[in-house]
Order: C-alpha cells, then sequence, then structure tokens
C-alpha cells in the first residue's frame, strides 16, 4: 500500500455543488449523508496548514442540467464553498484533467499526490482518480467523503447506491488509487511530521 509521503499533497474537491442535493433528480437515493462533512474536515486541515487545494465545479454544457452555470445547482455547497483565493477549476465532463489546467498548476507546484473528495463517486471521482493514477500521481480517494446515487442497470435492474459506491471504489482501490477514510488521511499526516 502507497503510504503519504509526499510534502506537499493536494485536496481536490469534486463537484461539492448544490445540484446535487436535489436526490430525485439522480436517481432517487444517495449514501453517506456525511460526505460533505468529512470533506470539509479534510478541507479545514488542508486550510490551516496551508496545503495545496483546488475546488472542481462542473459546469454541464446542457442547459436543463442543474449543474448548467446557469443554473443555482451550479454553486458550491456552503458547508465546502471556497473563500477568496482559493483556485476555483471549471471543467465539464467527468474528468478534473480534460480540458483544464489541473494537470499543469499540479505539475508546476511540484506536487506528485492528489487526495480525492467529492461527487459522486461512480463518476467523476472515480473517472479522476483513474486518470490521476494513470498520469503517475500518487493518487488517494476518500471513501466516506464522497458519495454516490443509485442505479439502473442495462436490464432494468436496481442497484441501490451503497452497492454502485462500494463497488466503485473497489475497482480503483490498489489499481488506480489507495482507498482511505477521513480518519485514516488525518492520522497519516499527525503521524508524519513531514507533512506540516
Amino acid at each position: 500500500m502507497k503510504t503519504l509521503q509526499n510534502t506537499n499533497p493536494a485536496l481536490i474537491l469534486i463537484d461539492i455543488q448544490q445540484g446535487f442535493d436535489n436526490i430525485a433528480y439522480w436517481g432517487g437515493e444517495r449514501n453517506n449523508p456525511d460526505a460533505e462533512v468529512n470533506a470539509r474536515k479534510l478541507l479545514d486541515y488542508w486550510r490551516a496548514n496551508q496545503l495545496p487545494l483546488f475546488h472542481i465545479q462542473h459546469c454541464s454544457i446542457n442547459p436543463d442540467s442543474l449543474l448548467n452555470e446557469n443554473n443555482p445547482g451550479n454553486a458550491h455547497k456552503e458547508i465546502v464553498k471556497p473563500v477568496p483565493g482559493e483556485p476555483v477549476i471549471s471543467k465539464s465532463v467527468n474528468s478534473s484533467f480534460i480540458g483544464t489546467d489541473l494537470q499543469q498548476r499540479l505539475e508546476e507546484s511540484g506536487i506528485d499526490t492528489v487526495v480525492i473528495v467529492g461527487l459522486t463517486t461512480e463518476h467523476c471521482v472515480s473517472t479522476t482518480a483513474r486518470m490521476a493514477g494513470n498520469l503517475g500521481y500518487h493518487t488517494f480517494v476518500v471513501a466516506d467523503a464522497t458519495a454516490a446515487f443509485s442505479k439502473t442497470g442495462i436490464k432494468g435492474e436496481h442497484y441501490d447506491a451503497e452497492t454502485i459506491h462500494l463497488t466503485a471504489l473497489a475497482q480503483i482501490n490498489n489499481e488506480f488509487a489507495t482507498v482511505l477514510n477521513t480518519n485514516e488521511v488525518l492520522s497519516a499526516f499527525k503521524k508524519n511530521d513531514d507533512f506540516l
């Protein structure tokens, strides 16, 4: 298992936006109601220790999407709302690296480790983690700071949100990323003075 040993890890907060509060729009069921609370715990730690962080904001090109820039759902949730000076990167596809300057910003800052939180596990979190791993970053996904929605299968079968969440994490763990929980991330920092 990879360890958090980089001295300048970046926290990437993906799509924690108000549009995801409309559960019915996304499938009718969501797991992990504390995901945003845990993301905030990590954000507070990053802020307190002046570590690099990036807010990713999905700006759908579909005018009817809750995440379109002209709709209220595009806004960040208050719990993790960026403060002045914190970078916000807009994207219109699942990966935070496609059509953005995220990779350039990471390279310019000498960052080789990313810690990913946000919404949703099965879409933009997974896609960003897969690409980060392929690009060579030490990639960590925080399981209890991400969440998923239920899905309908190709034969009409129902998959509950927790199953979607857990299988999405299982598919990337130890292949594209290391999956941890919030307390494990914070404990890793506290045990390694090189982070501070």
